[in-house]
């Protein structure tokens, strides 16, 4: 039996997040202080709901700046009491900015330059968002070649681009790109579409910005071969080198999340139970969704859920 780690992103977060993790778990209280101490933000009075000055501290967390380290850390911060129990992977993949913190539970990354890039990819997609702004929408219940094909035809017009940003599950599809592309995408494709609250078009070409500082970055960190296969948003492939690691994340804010098929390939390559390490249960329901109901997924985000696991 093989247990794949799954690591979700953004979308999951929510306020109070990772606090009974911090509150009975010294192994994840040492992680969470350690956040506060690389960042210069309260990362935890964000996450926590702690900061009383804010009007609104659930829209704070739901800035790309402050979401993308929010959800490494709970996902770290998990990972640490999972290690501590001796729970590990036989493989890993996580789900846009969860690619990170998948690849940190593998020890590709160190969890501090992991936070450190974490960081700076939320920033910079933010930036990338107020310089070209675009949208994102999901398709529910459309055929992938009728999504694929509308998209390239309202590229190929030269009033914008649009694109398949996520293949999260058979039946669904997030597209994004340029306003009015995606509006006249959404018009053409059968099926349902619901616009996502987004501060960009992640994973696609109006991403470019963000990739260009990102692989500044991304030439300086230090990534060492994995412990367990990774499975990469870009190819959906195992891997455990680290230039195959670089080279794709510095490929995927530009590149569709390709998550069913990774998802299948880890079922091909034996994996039998899917654990959800983080908050939240989006990723275990595309689990289901893309490899049946019977499919065995856990969550890992709470002491309960990490008590229930380790008893697994």
């Amino acid at each position: 039996m093989a247990t794949a780690f799954l690591f979700p992103g953004q979308g999951s977060q929510s306020l109070g997040m990772g606090y009974q993790l911090y509150e009975q778990h010294e192994e994840a209280r040492s992680r969470f202080e350690t956040v506060n101490s690389v960042l210069d933000v309260d990362l935890i009075a964000l996450m926590f709901g702690l900061e009383s000055t804010l009007s609104d501290p659930e829209e704070r967390l739901k800035q790309t700046e402050i979401t993308q380290p929010a959800l490494y850390a709970h996902s770290l911060a998990a990972m640490a009491v999972l290690d501590d129990e001796g729970v590990r992977p036989d493989m890993a993949a996580g789900h846009s900015l969860g690619e990170y913190s998948a690849l940190a539970a593998a020890g590709a990354l160190s969890f501090e330059e992991g936070l450190r890039v974490v960081r700076r990819r939320g920033e910079l997609m933010a930036e990338a968002g107020e310089r070209r702004p675009g949208a994102m929408a999901a398709v529910l219940g459309a055929d992938i070649n009728g999504v694929e094909s509308v998209c390239e035809e309202v590229s190929a017009e030269e009033e914008g681009v649009v694109q398949p940003a996520n293949y999260n599950a058979p039946d669904q599809i997030v597209i994004s790109g340029d306003v009015e592309a995606v509006e006249r995408a959404t018009g053409a494709i059968e099926g349902r579409a619901v616009p996502l609250s987004v501060s960009g078009a992640f994973h696609s070409p109006l991403m470019e910005y963000a990739r260009e500082g990102l692989a500044e970055v991304l030439e300086a960190v230090t990534i060492r071969p994995s412990h367990c296969p990774v499975y990469p948003n870009v190819t959906a492939e195992p891997t455990t080198d680290p230039d195959e690691i670089r080279r794709c994340l510095m490929e995927q804010l530009l590149s569709p999340v390709r998550w069913a098929p990774t998802l299948r390939h880890m079922q091909e390559n034996g994996a039998t139970r899917y654990v959800e390490v983080g908050p939240g249960q989006v990723l275990q329901g595309l689990v289901r969704r893309t490899l049946g109901k019977n499919a065995e997924t856990l969550g890992a985000g709470t002491p309960a859920e990490i008590e229930r696991l380790v008893e697994a």
